[in-house]
């Protein structure tokens, strides 16, 4: 697939690849313009949901069967990461929570994104925005992690806690999935 960023936004002159600070990144191709697309990530805010004494785990309408996760999302023009995630829940889960602490901030090079989780309680019945098929509710004690993302801190949290979570081994198909290319939804 083509690099969609093929021209300069500054001068619309094409962009080429040239190592800048130890990276290759796209630059404009004419010297006197100067500009480098940086690819900085982009900011996500996750929630490791208490609801009922239990951990809530959702499934996306656009994941594989058998993947399920944390509530994500992004943030809005101007919103905290706080604000950002008690909107993410309250959108996806239907419920009102309250942000016990920040458990950090873990990177997802896949999706070029900085994860900023935090631990909330949540009260209220569920009930799932159309972005969400499914969710369940897990125990502490047996809520496990997969190696990689927002489960890194689903992990730090639950070890916060007096836990010891143990790795999710995925489904052959949510394996294939999060192995596709990073451009494909």
């Amino acid at each position: 697939m083509n690099d969609p960023r093929q021209f300069c936004p500054v001068c619309a002159s094409p962009l080429v690849r040239r190592e800048v600070n130890d990276f290759e990144r796209l630059v404009c191709s004419t010297d006197t313009c100067g500009y480098v697309f940086w690819d900085n990530p982009v900011p996500v805010v996750a929630g490791i949901v208490e609801h009922e004494g239990q951990l809530v785990f959702a499934r996306n309408a656009l994941w594989p069967e058998g993947m399920y996760g944390l509530v994500t999302g992004f943030l809005e023009p101007r919103e905290t990461p706080e604000e950002g995630i008690v909107r993410e829940v309250a959108e996806e889960l239907g419920i009102q929570t309250r942000i016990t602490r920040f458990v950090g901030a873990y990177g997802f090079a896949r999706k070029n994104q900085l994860l900023l989780a935090f631990h909330l309680i949540g009260e209220g019945e569920i009930t799932l925005d159309p972005e969400l098929v499914d969710y369940f509710h897990v125990d502490k004690a047996k809520a496990e992690y997969w190696p990689g993302g927002t489960g890194m801190a689903v992990r730090d949290w639950l070890r916060s806690q007096g836990y010891d979570p143990q790795p999710r081994e995925l489904p052959e198909a949510v394996k294939a999935w999060m192995n596709r290319p990073p451009d494909q939804s």
